[in-house]
């Protein structure tokens, strides 16, 4: 298998899960469940499009392991198969419970020890479908995409993410915040991490840091930056923070990457 070959069906796929997101999205969204904190949602929305993608990414690849965010794993066993997904059906539940549309389905392909093949990130409320192929470049709705060319920090706009626990966690970005607004020109905190990524990757932001991401958080994004012509790494210049379950990622346009890197450094120590 490919993943040039299946790129098309599984950004069928992504749209569809989007259908079923927007028809949510159009009623009023009651809050199913809480996971780890008040403020880790979970919506019927989110239950129905993993649902919805599980299911045809096992009816198409009974063989695979699919880890989903709300269900688990599912498919085969993770140890024996030969390719994971990673699928979060919303990413930006809290933006989607509260009816701001900003919020996306990220569906990603990867190794067994987890190197992105294929992602794809799908904006239903802007009919934008962000997708990457490793080796084969990053598209917005067919169009090609390149990181932007900024080469000093202080003329980057930034984007960051808090962790669920910040109201009991002092490891909760704050410093990484302050430290950030002294060094660059905007800040953003837009709330979907995949989405995030995927602005660095369509060169709408510079750079974007954040910790704690699951790899169905980050997978398609991190690939679809590399694919740009950006860089993704962790706090430390890791290559691989998707191989932890809780990661600390740093995506940039390349360029100020390092720069980005010593202001984490700086707080961190």
């Amino acid at each position: 298998m490919q993943p040039a070959e299946i790129i098309d069906e599984v950004a069928a796929i992504a749209r569809g899960a989007g259908e079923i997101v927007l028809r949510h999205f159009a009623a009023p969204i009651p809050i199913s469940a809480r996971k780890s904190t008040r403020s880790d949602v979970v919506t019927a929305a989110d239950t129905a499009a993993e649902v919805f993608i599980v299911r045809a990414l096992l009816a198409r690849f009974p063989g695979h392991h699919v880890v989903g965010e709300e269900g688990g794993g599912q498919g085969a066993p993770a140890a024996t198969a030969p390719f994971q997904w990673f699928v979060d059906p919303i990413d930006g539940t809290v933006n989607f419970a509260g009816k701001l549309p900003h919020f996306c389905t990220s569906i990603a392909l990867a190794t067994p020890d987890r190197q992105p093949l294929l992602g794809v990130i799908y904006d239903p409320t802007r009919d934008e479908l962000f997708s990457a192929v490793r080796g084969a470049g990053a598209h917005l709705n067919g169009r090609p995409l390149q990181v932007t060319t900024i080469a000093e920090l202080n003329d980057a706009i930034v984007s960051t993410g808090f962790p669920y626990d910040k109201h009991t966690n002092p490891d909760n970005n704050l410093r990484e915040w302050a430290a950030f607004l002294q060094h660059i020109r905007g800040e953003r905190r837009l709330g979907s991490a995949a989405l995030d990524l995927a602005y660095v990757a369509a060169g709408r932001l510079d750079g974007y840091w954040e910790k704690d991401l699951k790899p169905y958080d980050a997978m398609a994004g991190l690939l679809l930056v590399r694919e740009a012509g950006g860089t993704v790494t962790d706090y430390a210049g890791g290559p691989n923070p998707q191989q932890q379950d809780r990661g600390r990622y740093v995506a940039s346009n390349g360029v100020i990457h390092e720069a980005m890197l010593r202001v984490l450094q700086s707080v961190r120590g």
